[in-house]
């Protein structure tokens, strides 16, 4: 049965539907512990959607269903909803604008949950912003490698950077990697950040070649960890922090400590009810991505 109820969110009234709907199977997480979820961890994870394209991902049957990628805004968008359009050149479907939302507040947060947007991604720059405020690595570990790598590489990561004045946050990925994130002006074209970042992966690969690959070939891979520089391509995008993952539990993109960094220990298998402890007990471990970094070295 489609049962829904009209709540109150703030200023805006909203229709949810169907709560009681199990969406990760393996543990019996529903939609409504989803909307739960991301209303309580609203308070840390706004700051991070704040002005950025949004790119939905959708399990409208859960994470065993069939899922899509959502940029455009879906029919029946209520009028609240801040949408930007933007251009897309190059798109494969023709297209020279997509209207995107634009998660600024809660009303927009929980419209969007109920929608089985379980995944939450956004670019590294903010609409109207000249370029980047973020520079992002992934890095992806290449079996047998795992976790204990990635710290490894995201201390040599976060060092090398700090030479050139760049601070570095580390987060999980939610699934079997992580990711760094670092402030950077917002005045740099998305090219020069690229640039830079496939320069310093470079490096290190160079100085730690048994350890790191800088290069995309997935042969390369085992064994290492592949730093994913071309995240910083401005038509890319990256999963959010707090952002719910699509795995048999509800897993998230967890901010950590460089204590847990750099002890191996990570938060990788971190479900939604254990973020919101953590996020009671640390507050917003990357509020830090919120202020603007340097400009990245050209040469």
């Amino acid at each position: 049965m489609n049962s829904r109820i009209r709540v109150q969110v703030g200023e805006r009234e909203l229709e949810l539907s169907n709560l009681d709907k199990v969406l990760y199977p393996a543990c019996g997480f529903t939609k409504g512990e989803i909307i739960d979820y991301y209303t309580r961890i609203s308070p840390v994870l706004l700051p991070h959607l704040q002005d950025r394209a949004l790119t939905r991902i959708r399990y409208p049957n859960g994470v065993d269903g069939a899922h899509f990628f959502e940029k455009n805004i879906p029919a029946g968008t209520p009028s609240w909803v801040r949408v930007v359009s933007l251009p897309v050149p190059g798109s494969s479907k023709g297209r020279e604008t997509i209207d995107y939302v634009v998660c600024d507040d809660l009303p927009t947060l929980v419209w969007t949950a109920n929608l089985a947007s379980l995944e939450l991604h956004t670019p590294q720059w903010k609409v109207g912003a000249d370029g980047p405020d973020l520079l992002v690595v992934d890095l992806d570990p290449g079996p047998p490698a795992g976790l204990a790598e990635c710290c490894e590489v995201a201390v040599l990561m976060r060092d090398r950077l700090a030479a050139d004045g760049i601070a570095a946050y580390p987060k999980t990925s939610g699934k079997k990697g992580m990711q760094l994130c670092c402030p950077v002006s917002g005045k740099q074209s998305a090219d020069i950040v690229s640039d830079y970042a496939h320069r310093v992966a470079a490096e290190l690969e160079k100085a730690h070649p048994a350890l790191i690959t800088s290069r995309m070939a997935k042969n390369l891979r085992p064994g290492k960890v592949f730093i994913d520089w071309s995240q910083n391509n401005a038509a890319k995008t990256t999963v959010t922090p707090y952002s719910l993952r699509a795995q048999p539990t509800p897993t998230v993109s967890t901010p950590l400590t460089w204590d847990e960094v750099l002890s191996g220990v990570s938060a990788a298998s971190m479900t939604a009810p254990e973020v919101l402890e953590r996020v009671a007990r640390h507050g917003d471990l990357l509020a830090g991505l919120c202020d603007l970094g340097p400009k990245v070295p050209t040469k």
